[in-house]
């Protein structure tokens, strides 16, 4: 008899069956005992004598038994199984479980984030943290399905890079064989590279950040839903691009995960058709006539900022989400897109979502000789961009742009998580890479 599923027991009452899990909670009552049996499908309740009730919770097990139909006071609208259960005739245990540091089944995980984080292995196991993973599974797969369904080709590009993406000092340097390398910043220039190959590409790729800053909505070390974009007919086709792909990933994980969103207590983010989409310059002037707090000569928009910005769109036009356009050039990185009109800001944006940013992107420089007199200007020798950045544009590239969806932080920010590291499976951070690193004198800030 080969292995049934869990939730393919549902058809296999008055059948014999043999299943293969976790414990995921026994109940004894002296000779009689339940237990929760989980797999990848499901939970499924089994009845046994004692021997049942002795064993450890998550000790991986395999038992042979008869499906038959629960009493309807006891069915159980919870789980898939809730109608069924399962009578032990054979029970193995394959794997015995250790005693566990903390029971990973209580509804809430009443344990702090460092000793959630201390023992990943364990925690992953809660149903609460394992759908944050569901979610962002889902996340994935609608920012992949929605590019390649607007005609995006999907690359992989590498992480071990010869100078600073976006011109910065804030990389971990790389002891590549006596040479020296870096881990990369973004993807950014191998997107754009490819632009001259497949017109429009994405990619989901690992991101490095030095940035010694220990917040609640910041990793040295992150997932970026990249993708960039030729031939804009105009600047602003990003942000359509842009709308699109976050509502589409908002359609995505209202239609799968309703059941997670309300265990989190969250709705989706609320939307609307053509979602707010301001000057940074008009943005800094709302803040300060709401606020009073002068904030209007600014390179950028605080934290208080980006929340109040929110609290504005959402009054006057029901969105959780709006758009903040026209950063300034000497703010954003070397290669955006100066304004023709007003060369002292870019054409790029930024998507606040719940008072935080979500998406940052632009239009880019696409001349080759403006790029090189860009990067002279910042300090750059462009001879060390040529290979192979330089050589896609001085053979010609057209107008193109793209953006970035950091990954954790959208998933943070859909559930409603208090920090980026409960969005993250093995999160890296100053004080963090798996073990706790030796203790940094800084407190974490909202």
């Amino acid at each position: 008899m080969t292995r049934t599923l869990i939730k393919d027991t549902i058809s296999e009452i008055g059948n014999q069956v043999i299943i293969k899990g976790w414990v995921n909670s026994v109940r004894s009552y002296g000779k009689l005992a339940f237990a929760d049996i989980r797999d990848r499908s499901g939970l499924i309740q089994v009845v046994g004598g004692k021997d049942l009730g002795e064993i450890r919770v998550e000790s991986v097990v395999e038992i042979t038994g008869n499906i038959r139909a629960r009493e309807e006071k006891y069915f159980n609208p919870k789980i898939i199984t809730g109608k069924i259960e399962m009578e032990i005739v054979e029970l193995k245990v394959i794997e015995a479980a250790a005693e566990l540091p903390f029971d990973i089944h209580q509804p809430d995980l009443n344990v702090s984030l460092p000793v959630l984080l201390d023992n990943r292995a364990v925690s992953l196991r809660h149903q609460k943290v394992t759908d944050v993973f569901k979610v962002q599974a889902t996340i994935m797969k609608a920012f992949r399905d929605h590019l390649i369904q607007n005609d995006f080709t999907e690359i992989s590009v590498p992480t071990i890079v010869t100078g600073s993406t976006e011109g910065g000092s804030e990389v971990f340097p790389v002891n590549y064989f006596g040479h020296k390398a870096f881990l990369a910043q973004s993807p950014q220039l191998y997107k754009q590279i490819m632009v001259s190959i497949f017109e429009r590409v994405f990619t989901l790729a690992h991101a490095y950040r030095a940035e010694p800053s220990v917040t609640t909505r910041h990793l040295t070390e992150y997932l970026s839903l990249d993708c960039e974009m030729g031939f804009l007919e105009d600047w602003t086709d990003l942000i359509k691009m842009a709308d699109s792909t976050v509502k589409a990933i908002f359609k995505a994980v209202s239609e799968k995960h309703q059941d997670i969103l309300d265990n989190f207590g969250v709705t989706i983010p609320k939307t609307c058709d053509d979602t707010p989409c301001l000057k940074l310059k008009e943005a800094l002037q709302i803040i300060y006539e709401r606020t009073g707090r002068d904030v209007r000569n600014e390179l950028d928009m605080d934290p208080e900022g980006e929340r109040e910005i929110c609290r504005w769109s959402m009054e006057k036009y029901g969105s959780e989400i709006v758009f903040i356009t026209h950063f300034y050039t000497q703010k954003r990185a070397w290669y955006s897109f100066a304004d023709p009109q007003n060369p002292e800001e870019t054409l790029t944006i930024d998507l606040i979502g719940r008072g935080v940013e979500w998406i940052s992107g632009g239009q880019r420089i696409s001349n080759y000789q403006q790029l090189r007199e860009k990067l002279k200007s910042i300090g750059q020798n462009p001879d060390d961009f040529e290979i192979p950045y330089g050589q896609a544009f001085k053979f010609s590239m057209p107008a193109e742009g793209g953006f970035a969806i950091g990954l954790e932080r959208i998933t943070q920010n859909i559930l409603g998580l208090e920090n980026i590291r409960e969005a993250s499976l093995f999160p890296r951070d100053m004080e963090r890479v798996d073990q706790r690193l030796p203790k940094i004198d800084k407190k974490i800030k909202k």
